[in-house]
């Protein structure tokens, strides 16, 4: 069990936690969300004694071993990818490192006999004759190939080193498991691997993730992180996103019957209470939510943007037709004799590895590049927006965030402008902001406001949700999920794939695989999973 009394902690003038008292207990999954910024990253940083709070207690379980996933890709390079791992114990590589010592002695002592006898015992106790081989099973489980196990993790590229670290985070079942960002660099397969092994974790987990998919398969809490304040609520992201939408609702409506209240939140319960009775952790998680009463549920601070994309007019059912595209960049083919048809009602997510390949044909559409050879043509009916992936060029003006807006609207209206940048969360000075010095995030909820005010009926996505916080994520997927038009999109996000799209393209290095279901369907369809080998042949990647 890990216990955090009254922590503080501070930056400056800036106060990120204020008397934080949580308990987290064995068994449970306690998802850490909160807005960019907030203190998530932080608050591990606290727990882990990486950083030291400025006042408050951190007590941990006497005995309990606490692991967490490191960021520093470069901490281990001269280390093997197998050592690495085993390192993740830290006492247990203590005493293998020790007793290989001791071993290679050519002067090797009775007093170094006493000391390696000693060392065996503690090495077998912690049942470290299985080390090597429990490590080479996490490791082939997260995709790190038999191959690379001896080699340097200097000598194995970026994305396979987050792959050994978290690895060395699983290893050796720790009593306390600090996870920031799991499922950065992982492939669905791997990502679907790591739900199932936390699904199974007996003990304490505390993760900060901004996938929903993740957080609602594998969290019994959401500790939400909010002004100063870690508010703790029992259930999934999803459990804790519309009961406190719920509560905010009801909040706000005074002419509500307290009755009605009580009645409709208890009834939310129930449902909610069902749906966990059929998960694989039922049995914890349902008395969990039992225990729940209508006081526990309350409404959050926390602000969503308001994103409604509303087209100016209805498509018709020529939408759009592409046939034999081939585009090579850097000598590199990047699309091959590439045909599709796009009809009324399609919400195309593009999946697979093949990134150049859906920038190129996003370009090409939306009129940035040209083809090397083929055509395409969009109905007549058809208006159609474009989301790049990289939105530098659309802010390097000196303007600011109103002024910027303002290009890309027919009703420039500077009060109509602030008004729907308040939707945005760009409300009073905020929209004052010169758009050269915004974040990511921020970028990137301007690139939204420009696209809803397009009024195009056929929307295109380069990986919309990269540099969004989960609120604005959330929106952007309820926006799109009701959208009357077309989309083209791509996500590394599970949850926006899936319940945004109806059809799904993969691109692979022999062709495409298109079929008309949702995301997770098609992620399980025995035939599909043929073609794919087919079309891949050997290659390994599920990666969105």
């Amino acid at each position: 069990m890990l216990t955090i009394s009254d922590i503080t902690l501070s930056f400056g003038e800036r106060v990120l936690f204020k008397d934080v008292n949580i308990k987290f207990l064995p068994g449970n999954c306690y998802g850490i969300i909160g807005a960019n910024g907030s203190g998530k990253s932080t608050f591990l940083k606290v727990l882990s004694g990486e950083l030291e709070q400025d006042k408050g207690e951190i007590i941990k379980t006497p005995g309990e071993r606490m692991a967490v996933l490191r960021q520093d890709q470069f901490a281990f390079d001269e280390f093997s990818v197998i050592n690495t791992v085993i390192m993740g114990y830290e006492e247990l590589y203590k005493i293998m490192v020790e007793k290989d010592a001791l071993y290679e002695k050519e002067d090797f002592s009775e007093a170094d006999g006493l000391r390696a006898a000693e060392l065996e015992g503690d090495f077998a106790e912690m049942n470290g004759w299985e080390a090597e081989p429990e490590a080479a099973t996490l490791l082939s489980q997260l995709g790190v190939t038999e191959d690379l196990h001896e080699k340097k993790m200097k000598d194995i590229e970026g994305a396979l080193k987050v792959r050994v670290l978290l690895a060395q985070a699983l290893f050796g079942n720790p009593d306390i498991l600090l996870l920031d960002e799991p499922t950065n660099n992982l492939d669905l397969e791997s990502i679907t691997w790591l739900e199932d092994f936390l699904y199974k974790f007996d003990n304490t987990v505390i993760v900060v993730s901004h996938d929903r998919h993740f957080l609602n398969k594998v969290c019994t809490h959401i500790a939400d992180v909010d002004f100063a304040m870690i508010k703790l609520f029992v259930g999934n992201y999803d459990f804790w996103y519309f009961a406190s939408q719920l509560a905010t609702k009801q909040m706000k409506d005074d002419k509500k019957r307290k009755e009605d209240k009580v009645a409709e939140l208890k009834e939310f319960i129930q449902r909610f209470s069902s749906n966990a009775s059929k998960a694989k952790q039922a049995t914890s998680r349902k008395k969990l939510i039992d225990k729940l009463t209508i006081d526990d549920i309350k409404p959050s601070s926390r602000k969503f943007p308001y994103v409604d994309f509303k087209p100016d007019r209805e498509p018709g059912n020529n939408v759009l037709t592409i046939e034999n595209l081939n585009k090579t960049i850097d000598d590199e083919p990047i699309l091959k004799d590439f045909s599709l048809t796009v009809n009324k009602g399609d919400k195309i997510a593009f999946v697979g590895p093949m990134h150049s390949a859906k920038t190129a044909l996003y370009d090409i559409l939306s009129g940035v590049t040209k083809a090397d050879s083929g055509t395409f043509e969009w109905g007549v009916t058809i208006k159609h927006g474009y989301f790049p992936k990289d939105n530098t060029e659309f802010f390097e003006q000196d303007v600011n965030i109103v002024e910027w807006l303002q290009q890309y609207t027919v009703d420039a209206d500077e009060a109509f402008v602030r008004g729907f940048l308040g939707r945005m969360l760009f409300s009073g000075e905020e929209a004052l902001k010169k758009v050269s010095v915004l974040s990511g995030g921020e970028k990137v909820r301007c690139m939204l406001s420009k696209t809803m005010l397009s009024g195009s009926n056929a929307l295109i996505f380069d990986e919309p949700t990269n540099h969004l916080d989960l609120e604005s994520i959330t929106a952007l997927n309820n926006g799109l999920i009701k959208f009357p038009g077309v989309i083209l999109f791509n996500s590394h996000d599970h949850q926006f794939v899936h319940t945004s799209a109806n059809r799904i393209i993969e691109f692979a290095p022999e062709g495409i695989i298109d079929s008309r279901m949702p995301f997770d369907d098609y992620l399980i369809n025995e035939d599909i999973r043929a073609l794919r080998d087919s079309l891949w042949h050997g290659h390994h990647d599920l990666s969105i």
